[in-house]
């Protein structure tokens, strides 16, 4: 059996429609745990040229830069373990894009919070400063 162009393409198409509602579905259940654990959700989805933010929140003295990771299953690889190195850069050139427009004086942080399931049995998980950024160097 063989797929036309077309039908390849509307496939595709559907897939990925599909991927992006799982993704918002999640931010939104990531964004009420934490208000329920009494964060103050300050950005969702804030971009930077390319580079995107998923949650920006504020816990007491903490800025925190939330990565969102959504899955129906984990069979494959822990959804925490797809946010690379090269994820993080990203993430981390958008938190300082922030930072340099952000008046507030609190200090950056960085988590992921991974919803792996299907409703209603979906799993949250809260990795606390999941990763630090490294420091630059001025010369």
């Amino acid at each position: 059996m063989t797929l036309s162009l077309v039908t390849a393409h509307a496939v595709w198409y559907n897939l990925m429609a599909e991927h992006n509602e799982t993704g918002r579905r999640g931010e939104d259940l990531a964004t009420a745990f934490l208000l329920s654990k009494g964060f103050s959700i300050l950005e969702r989805n804030w971009k930077s040229g390319h580079k995107e933010i998923d949650i920006i929140a504020q816990d007491g003295p903490d800025l925190v830069f939330v990565e969102v990771k959504t899955r129906t299953d984990e069979n494959v690889l822990p959804a925490a373990f797809t946010v690379d190195a090269k994820k993080r850069q990203r993430i981390i050139f958008a938190a300082e894009s922030y930072l340099r427009t952000c008046t507030l004086n609190l200090s950056p942080r960085f988590d992921i919070i991974t919803v792996v399931g299907t409703a209603p049995d979906q799993q949250i998980e809260h990795i606390i400063d999941a990763f630090i950024p490294p420091l630059r160097t001025h010369r």
